[in-house]
């Protein structure tokens, strides 16, 4: 069996590129495809080192730094693609990654982290959070954004079987693509995040400071609670603006190594997540160390916690994002503190394992490509 696997772009070490690490260890004979690749030579272990084949996109001006400008070439560089030579194409997708062509001798399998955010629900978000909401570009980008609607969805007829990574994402894709998918949550490398059991007096907050992740929310929040500590780690475009606002009781750390990040969540008393994410993984490792989370109620976050509701809680949620309901939750989460077990979060986060994605995505491939061939037959 000849297997292609084909990845939106490649420039960093993040969530979606955490699945294609394990999909191409799955299948380490498989060629790897993207829209562009400007992995630096010390990150490219992720991916065993494999020669990407790209598409021409990567050779445009500035596509090093404005690869995402090129967004309305990317539907046409992905069907550039000549996958025809491979007998299963394994696509992992948050753009264009899913639009490859396949023929009907070909199993196309999907793993989609979204529907292209932007250009769906998020769209309106998306335009004000940049400043096209108004005004001529304002228009040219909403129009360019209709016709990347209608390409996604034509698309969605060329994958035979979708995989989602969360059940919020299973939904999205349904009322998107009016298609089922199968559930596989990313994998968590809940092996480097060890359980401590004794937690120290303060909170944490970690993420890179853009506006959708909600810092400068928990920030605020914190400001209003000055006789609880806050630990912020991370930094961002946001940081500087947040800081500002902070009050005495928060500690800003900017960027940190891994090391200490994982430090920080096993000492902490809880963990604060107010973003909406399609899945989230910093909550599920900050569980891995036996901290619970205050955790947004939408999206992912719901998939992940075990609210204070549940048999074997893992932290609270607060379903509004404002500063009064994550005063409230975090109230809330003291006076239920001792009833959430550092080890159920452990165990919690453990269902989140890189051993049970391998496993259910190896699985879900046999599966799949055993139905196929019986519909097909040899080729």
């Amino acid at each position: 069996m000849k297997v292609a696997i084909i990845h939106d772009w490649l420039v960093v070490y993040a969530g979606a590129e955490r699945v294609l690490e394990q999909m191409v260890k799955a299948f380490p004979e498989a060629d790897l495809y993207a829209m562009v690749e400007f992995l630096p030579e010390d990150q490219k272990w992720f991916i065993g080192h494999k020669q990407v084949n790209t598409s021409f996109i990567q050779k445009l001006p500035k596509a090093r730094t404005k690869y995402r400008s090129y967004l309305p070439l990317m539907p046409l560089a992905v069907e550039q693609f000549d996958l025809s030579g491979y007998d299963l194409v394994l696509s992992s997708s948050h753009a264009v990654a899913k639009g490859v062509l396949t023929g009907p001798n070909q199993l196309h399998i999907s793993y989609v982290h979204s529907p292209i955010r932007y250009a769906w629900d998020l769209q309106h978000q998306y335009l004000r959070e940049t400043g096209l909401d108004k005004g001529m570009k304002g228009w040219l980008a909403k129009c360019l954004l209709h016709v990347i609607r209608n390409w996604d969805v034509r698309t969605a007829n060329g994958v035979d079987c979708f995989v989602a990574n969360s059940r919020f994402i299973a939904r999205r894709i349904e009322k998107v693509y009016r298609r089922e998918a199968s559930v596989i949550y990313p994998p968590v490398d809940v092996a480097s995040f060890a359980l401590r059991e004794e937690k120290e007096d303060f909170y944490l907050t970690a993420s890179r400071m853009v506006p959708y992740k909600r810092i400068g929310l928990i920030v605020e929040a914190f400001s209003e609670l000055p006789d609880r500590r806050l630990v912020v780690i991370g930094d961002g475009p946001d940081y500087e603006s947040i800081r500002k606002r902070a009050g005495s009781n928060i500690t800003f750390l900017g960027y940190q190594p891994a090391g200490v990040l994982v430090e920080h969540m096993q000492r902490a008393r809880a963990f604060v997540f107010a973003a909406e994410e399609d899945f989230g993984i910093t909550p599920v490792e900050a569980q891995a160390c036996g901290t619970p989370v205050i955790a947004y109620g939408r999206g992912g976050a719901l998939e992940t916690v075990r609210g204070s509701g549940s048999a074997d809680a893992t932290g609270v949620f607060f379903f509004e994002q404002s500063v009064p309901a994550i005063v409230d939750a975090v109230r809330r989460f003291e006076a239920l503190s001792s009833t959430i077990a550092p080890a159920a979060c452990r165990e919690n986060a453990c269902r989140f394992s890189v051993q049970q994605f391998q496993e259910q995505f190896k699985a879900l491939v046999e599966r799949e490509w055993s139905r196929f061939r019986e519909k097909t037959g040899p080729r």
